[in-house]
Order: C-alpha cells, then sequence, then structure tokens
C-alpha cells in the first residue's frame, strides 16, 4: 500500500473550476435564494479543505477513465463538517496532485453531468500519482490555501 499523502497541501482552482464556482452561485441565487446559495458555496469551500486536508480520503475515488491520478470527492462527504443546512448536495470535485506538495482542482461538476464530455483532453494537465513518492511537508501553515479559498468561492452576497 502506497503512504497516505501528508497534509497540509497547496490547493489551486483552474479556471474552470472558479467557472463552476460562480455559475452554481448564480444559479443557486436565482432559484433557491442568498441563504441558500450562502449554504452551499459554504459546503463547497469545506469540501475544498477536506480535500486539502486528505486527497485520499476514504470516500474519495480514483477516477482513472479521466486521467491518472485524478480523483473524485462529492461534496456531500463534508456536510458534518460545514455544520450544513444543504439537505441534497449534487455535485462533485474533480481533482489531481499536480506537485508533491499541490493538489489542483479541475472542475466543480453537477453529479447528472456526463463527465467525458465536460473534462475535454488536456483539461487535467499532468495528474501525479497520489502516494507514488515520499511526500515531504511544506511550509505551508494552516492559513495559505484557506485565504485562496476565501478569495475564490465567492459569498452568496
Amino acid at each position: 500500500m502506497a503512504p497516505k499523502p501528508q497534509a497540509p497541501f497547496r490547493l489551486f482552482l483552474s479556471a474552470r473550476a472558479e467557472e463552476d464556482i460562480a455559475a452554481i452561485r448564480a444559479y443557486s441565487i436565482e432559484h433557491f435564494g442568498t441563504a441558500a446559495a450562502k449554504a452551499y458555496l459554504d459546503l463547497i469551500r469545506q469540501a475544498l479543505k477536506d480535500i486539502r486536508a486528505d486527497p485520499l480520503h476514504a470516500s474519495s475515488r480514483e477516477r482513472a477513465e479521466i486521467g491518472p491520478g485524478v480523483r473524485s470527492y462529492h461534496i456531500s462527504l463534508s456536510r458534518e463538517r460545514a455544520g450544513s443546512p444543504v439537505r441534497s448536495p449534487r455535485h462533485f470535485v474533480l481533482y489531481y496532485r499536480r506537485a508533491e506538495t499541490e493538489i489542483a482542482v479541475s472542475r466543480i461538476l453537477h453529479e447528472a453531468r456526463d463527465i467525458g464530455l465536460h473534462v475535454p483532453e488536456g483539461d487535467i494537465g499532468e495528474a501525479g500519482a497520489f502516494g507514488a513518492e515520499k511526500h515531504g511537508e511544506t511550509d505551508e501553515g494552516g492559513g495559505g490555501a484557506q485565504s485562496t479559498l476565501r478569495g475564490r468561492v465567492p459569498d452568496a452576497n
């Protein structure tokens, strides 16, 4: 069994992932209101923090059909930690290790989407296999990626 990657990782959102979040925000505000949109974005933010802390979470899935080293994580797995009132989260996060201590989020997609149509060739980049080698500690304290997440996952206000 490969060694478990050591946290904390730095987390980066692709331009497409940022667009996905903006679209989720707009849809949620339009159809469910600002308060519900805020709750959903808070849940996405928690899911991203959870991925950063443990990219090989037992409930995440390897997605070899998309590319080597690609994984998915359903945001419903973070409901309890987020204290979220969202009853039925419907999105998952596609991500991969892009460097020894870096996780890249490629897309945040609705679970009903055909992944093959929404992750075109070349969108994943050079994915590294998790646990392929021993990971060193990063000098990123607790705040580096969290600050990035706060800046990139907009509030619903």
